[in-house]
């Protein structure tokens, strides 16, 4: 379905890298913080960061307004649905959760993501597509055996998870269908920008966090996401979101929850179970089958 070039290979590699080991340092980092400031902080800080980028390769900040507004309007939109709700949603519900399992749970987003396109974007899957969101819906549910009767005591951390990876689904389609045409650097640079303004509006209104006494590891945690994740991973997401084919880009990041899982047992103490294991097994197989050249591709 898609033939990786070597720049995307190299970005994918580094992007479920860093994602995938965030859970655990997010997990952490929020031990003894409240989440929605930890977040706000992680978005400021990375906001300058990612800034420094686009100096350094030249891009422009600027965004054209568009007949009466619309390219305001087109992104705040594509902000809603790829980084508020998911940036708020997420770091609650990874208060509730194991680390691990939030990631499983925030990496439902590539079955949500091949449905929403098929059904509302009439994006064509073919039979080695639906094989990849099977098999990463199976690894899903292996991964999540063990932590049924835990899960059934946290439902809203559940529900907030899943919103969060529908909403971030819906956003990744109507990234690849935006029509504003501007470099991908900026938009991350801008919708980082909008993020931090709300999530800062509701860390304000819902918690009450003393900024004079961060602990130590959260501020390490704030550091690696504002460097790694916000000034890093999330403009190289949006590259490859609206540079690769619907089921390819989604699917392609089904490693970064396994890794989130191993990372966290290896850093948090959590439990491994063969289901995990086997998991690890259909993941490769989700994503074999939508990066994996066809022979039409190959005599192309």
């Amino acid at each position: 379905m898609a033939r990786l070039s070597s720049r995307q290979l190299i970005l994918l590699v580094l992007l479920t890298v860093c994602w995938g080991l965030n859970w655990p340092v997010m997990k952490s980092g929020i031990a003894d913080f409240p989440p929605l400031t930890f977040r706000a902080l992680s978005l400021w800080l990375g906001l300058p960061v990612l800034g420094l980028g686009l100096v350094c390769l030249k891009v422009p900040f600027s965004l054209p307004r568009g007949p009466g507004g619309a390219h305001w309007r087109e992104l705040a939109k594509l902000a809603t649905t790829n980084m508020f709700v998911w940036h708020a949603c997420m770091i609650i519900a990874l208060g509730m959760l194991s680390s691990g399992r939030a990631a499983i749970l925030g990496y439902t987003m590539p079955i949500f993501s091949a449905l929403i396109g098929a059904w509302l974007f009439g994006n064509v899957v073919n039979r080695r597509g639906w094989l990849g969101v099977g098999a990463a819906a199976l690894g899903v549910l292996l991964l999540l055996w063990h932590e049924v009767t835990t899960l059934s005591g946290n439902p809203l951390g559940v529900g907030l998870a899943l919103f969060a990876a529908a909403t971030w689904a819906l956003g990744t389609q109507q990234l690849r269908q935006t029509t504003l045409q501007v470099n991908t650097l900026t938009l991350s640079f801008w919708m980082t920008a909008l993020t931090a303004v709300v999530v800062s509006v509701l860390a304000w209104a819902l918690e009450d966090a003393d900024l004079r006494h961060i602990p130590t590891a959260t501020a390490w945690a704030v550091v690696y996401n504002a460097v790694l994740i916000f000034g890093f991973a999330h403009a190289t997401w949006f590259y490859l979101a609206r540079s690769l084919p619907p089921v390819a880009s989604t699917l392609s990041v089904m490693l970064i929850p396994v890794l989130g899982v191993f990372s966290g047992a290896w850093w948090l103490n959590e439990v491994l179970h063969w289901q995990d294991w086997a998991a690890v097994a259909l993941m490769v197989v989700s994503i074999a089958s939508v990066l994996w050249p066809s022979r039409a591709a190959e005599r192309q």
